[in-house]
């Protein structure tokens, strides 16, 4: 059937309409004319596969990664890059703009849109390595990772000397081009032929620390961070950094500020020399550890981390912070969370947000409490549908 892909829809869809149907094809892009075999019919949608591309969009482009027509990793190669970042952009701006419709948006390119991760997890299947296919546990075996840093794409070839039948490896990595190797399986593991890899820091496996050591640290921004393997970490270290800067230029100077899920310490601490004092909140103890002695590494004596749920700790939190900053999971801010801000009202809302859905859902919530303005949009994860949000909320 031949269908001429229109737009996409927020997971990176293609959608084109049959006999007036609405219907998604993945891997397509606006303005491409291609065949389609239904997959799945609806009583409201179709889903296509493509079996041709009859005419391409001006817009696509050629997948650089060997992987990607099976791999339900980054599904926008096929889109170019500059394209990408109109695509996020315009998906951020039409869901915000049923909150208010006068926001202006600025987009942070990617320094580097291949090989950026410093973290990747990869699935194990019968003794196959790789990722799951689009919407499926259906493993595609790989050999390299098209966004993953070099030094995880140097380790992947030694990971088949462990042969695990079944389970999870996750590889973390940081600038330094050391590595972590962290290990989830049911069997046992023979581990030692990995000691070949001479960027390795430390193995772990099933939360046991088998050998070396269970953290890296990482400069970013002239600041140094001890990241425990259970820690959050930003997977793109140089938009992270760019993050933190503009989250640091938006603090007022002499600030009470709060930090919600305050992770390593990394806003935390990027906020300290401008504020008058920072209090993080974060429910993993490691996590609170780290940013504890990343405090003292970095000779920073204005900030203090409480361990916990930050629904639970907000309860009883001083009225003294005019400034919070959140940066909450994916599910964005719970109920409480939302009641402690239109109890305490602080002056300044910093919202770094992984979710635009969720953002969308709960600036509608404070929009009558506090104005903004502009949103910065910061593509952490090239390639993929995901975006990182930055919104500054002042209070009316």
């Amino acid at each position: 059937m031949e269908i001429k892909i229109e737009r996409m829809d927020h997971l990176g869809n293609g959608i084109g309409y049959l006999d007036g149907k609405i219907t998604f094809v993945p891997k397509t892009v606006p303005g491409d004319i291609v065949d389609i075999k239904i997959t799945k019919e609806h009583s409201h949608f179709l889903r296509g596969s493509v079996q041709k591309i009859i005419r391409p969009s001006e817009n696509r482009a050629e997948a650089f990664c060997p992987f990607y027509a099976n791999c339900g990793g980054c599904l926008l190669q096929n889109l170019s890059y500059a394209a990408s970042l109109t695509y996020k952009k315009n998906k951020v701006a039409d869901l915000l703009s049923k909150v208010k419709e006068d926001l202006t948006y600025e987009m942070v390119a990617n320094p580097k849109c291949q090989n950026y991760r410093n973290k990747i997890t990869l699935k194990v299947k019968n003794g196959q390595i790789g990722y799951y296919a689009v919407a499926s546990n259906d493993l595609v075996k790989i050999t390299s990772c098209a966004i993953a840093s070099p030094q995880i794409n140097a380790v992947l070839p030694e990971l088949s000397k462990l042969n695990i039948k079944d389970g999870e490896i996750v590889i973390r990595t940081n600038q330094a081009k050391e590595c972590l190797i962290i290990i989830s399986s049911k069997e046992k593991i023979r581990w030692e032929p990995l000691l070949n890899i001479p960027t390795l820091k430390g193995i772990i496996i099933n939360d046991a620390l088998v050998w070396g050591q269970d953290y890296l640290m990482e400069k970013i921004n002239e600041l140094t961070f001890k990241i425990n393997y259970r820690s959050f970490f930003q997977v793109n270290s140089a938009v992270a950094a760019l993050l933190f800067q503009k989250v640091a230029a938006s603090i007022k100077p002499n600030s009470q500020v709060l930090d919600l899920y305050s992770g390593v310490g990394t806003l935390a601490l990027s906020v300290a020399g401008k504020a008058k004092a920072v209090l993080g909140i974060e429910i993993v103890a490691d996590a609170v550890t780290n940013a504890l002695e990343n405090a003292k590494l970095n000779k920073i004596n204005n900030v203090t981390f409480k361990t916990g749920p930050v629904e639970q700790l907000i309860k009883n939190i001083p009225s003294c912070y005019d400034t919070w900053i959140v940066d909450p999971p994916r599910k964005g801010l719970d109920e409480i969370t939302h009641q402690a801000i239109l109890k305490y009202k602080p002056q300044q809302i910093i919202y770094v947000s992984c979710d635009p859905q969720t953002l969308q859902r709960d600036l509608n919530l404070l929009k009558n409490s506090y104005d903004f303005s502009q949103v910065t949009l910061f593509d952490m994860f090239s390639y993929t549908y995901h975006v990182e949000s930055l919104v500054v909320l002042t209070r009316k």
